[in-house]
């Protein structure tokens, strides 16, 4: 099958607007735009060992929907493209630089991203433009090369799209690799964070007759 491939700019202002477009117009489409504790939005974060960047990004942005109301209604994990970490903790200046800012990654487990956490998760949000190319790469259809988007989209004063790699860096670097992130993952939410708050409260329009998680 050919797909119809759609250009993606590479501008950070342009790739944020038609992040938040595709965001919107898209992933609540395929939840019916509701979700419940029963069936919860998906989202799984994607860097390359799963030990620095994308657990930061799962802890924060599950912080984020447990502070307004909606831990219920959303599932956050995060996984890498490579499987050399697997089943090992966070790396220690990851743990720490969490801590400082308050959270805590002390349950982390690192997997890697399989073929099923296409079908396992509503949204994957990758943190550099590699990640994001490998998964990509990854999709079988359209359908999952939709759901991937890129983490610094959601961030209008980025400077870049991609989230530095802080593993061979200092501690001062994992604080400021955990600053983007944190700001990143606030704009995600927020572009989330509408739909769910309604999807909270409104009936279901029709019970799914195919899984999607």
């Amino acid at each position: 099958m050919i797909r119809a491939h759609v250009a993606v700019p590479q501008n950070c202002a342009e790739r944020h607007a038609f992040c938040i477009h595709a965001l919107c117009r898209t992933h609540f489409e395929r939840q019916n735009g509701r979700v419940s504790p029963t069936d919860p939005y998906r989202v799984i974060f994607v860097c390359t060992g799963n030990i620095c960047r994308s657990p930061m990004a799962e802890v924060v942005f599950r912080d984020l929907a447990e502070h307004q109301g909606l831990g219920p209604l959303i599932i956050s994990t995060s996984a890498g493209t490579g499987e050399w970490h697997v089943g090992e903790r966070a790396d220690v200046r990851t743990l720490e630089a969490l801590e400082r800012r308050g959270y805590d990654g002390s349950a982390h487990r690192a997997k890697p991203f399989t073929a099923a956490s296409f079908a396992d998760n509503d949204l994957v949000v990758a943190l550099d433009r590699t990640h994001e190319r490998i998964l990509k790469q990854w999709a079988r259809d359209e359908d999952q090369e939709g759901k991937v988007t890129l983490l610094l989209a959601y961030d209008r004063d980025a400077d870049g799209l991609d989230v530095p790699d802080p593993y061979y860096a200092d501690t001062t670097m994992f604080d400021a690799v955990l600053a983007m992130i944190e700001t990143a993952t606030r704009g995600l939410f927020r572009q989330l964070e509408p739909a769910l708050r309604q999807s909270r409260t409104a009936p279901r329009a029709q019970p799914r007759t195919t899984p999607q998680n």
